[in-house]
Parts: structure tokens; C-alpha cells; sequence
């Protein structure tokens, strides 16, 4: 019997009883606290029902914020910083300030639900301020002159979230801070920092935590071993030149409950090795499959350990379907 198959006993004698990501009987431990409300926010790029949420804008754009779902009544919205004003029934319109910075959006819903989300709204410092390939004395590099196949996911960003000691630990979603995804090449404690964010990234890593915490693995959060690359990290460690993470649409992951900064034995089997690696791509590729999670569709490798690194999994939101073994 292999290694997945004594895990998978393990968790049917233990009566773990899954639904919809969801532990929802027969489970002696308390269910993962998604942090979610009865209603979704709604804004150009994305939707989200989570407490904590982000957003990214160049300064002085607008973006429209509707909440949708949940139960009649009232919805109001208050900005610290920027232009907020309303647009129709539960819909609003923000206006960045001027200058690069954040400012927190608030929804609340119906006083009697007690249902807020945050929606920290980072306003990104333009990438037409890089100059020779630094930003403020941060290196960036050069991203690729043309993009992949004129496919305009591979232009180079707009702009770049400054990271600063202030706001380095703020929640981009629940259960994942902006810190964590920044690049691994810069390890001084110099700030400011720069790093690029799709939206939806952290959006797939809490789909996939809950998951995960419902087939037992007792989790916070998951370990962020590599997200954003700068054009010039990326370069410099050898990988392809239109590689996810310097987009800000990647994270090469792994299951670290003793924050031990190695991937966990997820099989069982007293050991820590591709197997690991490789059930934890199994549970990424069943999840993405599933109808309610398609949008999180995207690259997925696994990876064995080395002396550099444990083992692994790299998760994308590119869009398109793409597998591979490392």
C-alpha cells in the first residue's frame, strides 16, 4: 500500500466526513475559521467574500465596489483615505489619492448580520518612476521588451506596491500578509520594499488552506517559499524569462505546521521527500478541477527537495491549464 493511500485510511478511520471543502461531520477538531461574510465584494478584477481583501491602483484611479448577496438591508462604505462616494444600491466609487500609499475601503453590511470587509486598496507607485532598472534604490531589473506571444498578460506592470515597516504585516486576505510575498532575494532590513500582487493569488492560497484544513492539516497559513521575483532576481537564479512570479501571479508553497521551514509528512509515511510534494499537486489539481473553483485555474509543478530547498509545490493563476513535474 502507498504512502497516499495509508494518509487517505488515516483520515477515513478518523472519521473525517469532507463537503465542499468543509469538515462537517465526525471530526473531533474545530472547523477551519475561513474569515468569510454573507455577502461578496465586487470590483473590476475580482470578487471576494473574505473579511480581508486587496485591491491594487495607480494613483488618483477610480474603482467601482459593489457588494452583492447577502441579506436585505442597509450596506454602508467609509474610506481613511481617498474619494468614496456612492454609485447606486450598494455601490460605490473610490478614488486613490495622489501620492502611492494604501487606504482601507469598509463594507458593512446589515447592522443585525454584524458582516465586514476590509478592503485594503494599495496605491502603487508607477513603474515609469524605474530608473536603469532600480526603484528609490530598490533593484527591479528589466522585464522582457515584448510580451509572450502579444499576450498582454506579459507586459510589464503598471506599478509596484511600496512595502514599508508600517504596513508589511497588513492582511492582504485572512490568513496571508503582504510581507510574505515579497521577493527572497532581498533579505536586509532595509525598506522600502517593492513587490507586485495579482489580486487573485492570495484569493487560490485561501481556497487551498481551507482545503487542506479539512483534510486534517491543522494550519494558519501556508509557507510562502518564493512569490514576487524581480526581472533581476529571476535572471540571476537562472529561471525562464516570462516566469509567473514576476507578475506577482505565483507561489511556490509547502505545508509547514511547526513553521520548521520545511514542507511537512503529508503521507504519512515518516518521511519528507517528492511524495509530500506530489500529494500536496494532487490536492491543488482536485480543488482547481472543482466547478466553484475553476477561476483559480493555472500553472502547477511539483518539486523534490535539495540541498537549497524542501519539497515543494508552484501554483499560478495564469488562467490556462498548465502541469509539470520539477
Amino acid at each position: 500500500m502507498g504512502p497516499i493511500c495509508r494518509r487517505a485510511l488515516a483520515l477515513v478511520s478518523a472519521a473525517a466526513i469532507v463537503l465542499g471543502g468543509r469538515v462537517v461531520a465526525g471530526s473531533p477538531a474545530a472547523p477551519f475559521d475561513t474569515k468569510t461574510v454573507a455577502f461578496a465584494l465586487h470590483f473590476p478584477s475580482e470578487a471576494t467574500a473574505y473579511r480581508d481583501a486587496s485591491a491594487f491602483v495607480m494613483p488618483r484611479e477610480a474603482l467601482t465596489i459593489e457588494a452583492r448577496g447577502g441579506p436585505p438591508g442597509d450596506y454602508a462604505a467609509t474610506t481613511d483615505h481617498g474619494t468614496l462616494r456612492p454609485a447606486g444600491t450598494r455601490r460605490w466609487t473610490f478614488v486613490a489619492p495622489a501620492t502611492p500609499g494604501m487606504a482601507t475601503v469598509r463594507v458593512d453590511g446589515p447592522a443585525k448580520a454584524k458582516d465586514e470587509i476590509a478592503l485594503r486598496v494599495f496605491v502603487m507607485v508607477p513603474a515609469t518612476t524605474v530608473r536603469n532598472g532600480m526603484l528609490n534604490g530598490y533593484r527591479i531589473g528589466r522585464y522582457p521588451a515584448k510580451p509572450l506571444n502579444g499576450n498582454p498578460m506579459y507586459r510589464p506592470p503598471r506599478g509596484f506596491v511600496e512595502v514599508t515597516r508600517d504596513n508589511q504585516d497588513v492582511n492582504v486576505s485572512p490568513h496571508f500578509t503582504l510581507q510574505q510575498f515579497l521577493c527572497k532575494e532581498d533579505t536586509s532590513k532595509a525598506f522600502p520594499k517593492y513587490v507586485v500582487l495579482h489580486e487573485r493569488l492570495p484569493l487560490k492560497l485561501e481556497a487551498l488552506l481551507e482545503r487542506v484544513n479539512a483534510l486534517g492539516f491543522k494550519v494558519d497559513t501556508l509557507h510562502v517559499m518564493s512569490a514576487y521575483r524581480t526581472p533581476y532576481y529571476n535572471h540571476a537564479i537562472g529561471d525562464v524569462l516570462y516566469s509567473q512570479h514576476q507578475w506577482g501571479s505565483a507561489a511556490d508553497i509547502f505545508i509547514d505546521r511547526s513553521n520548521s521551514g520545511r514542507m511537512d509528512d503529508l503521507t504519512g509515511d515518516q518521511k519528507i521527500d517528492v511524495d509530500d510534494a506530489r500529494y500536496l499537486y494532487d490536492v491543488v489539481a482536485r480543488l482547481t478541477s472543482e466547478p466553484n473553483a475553476r477561476k483559480f485555474e493555472g500553472g502547477l509543478g511539483f518539486y523534490p527537495g535539495t540541498a537549497a530547498h524542501p519539497p515543494f509545490v508552484h501554483v499560478d493563476v495564469r488562467g490556462t491549464k498548465a502541469r509539470w513535474k520539477g
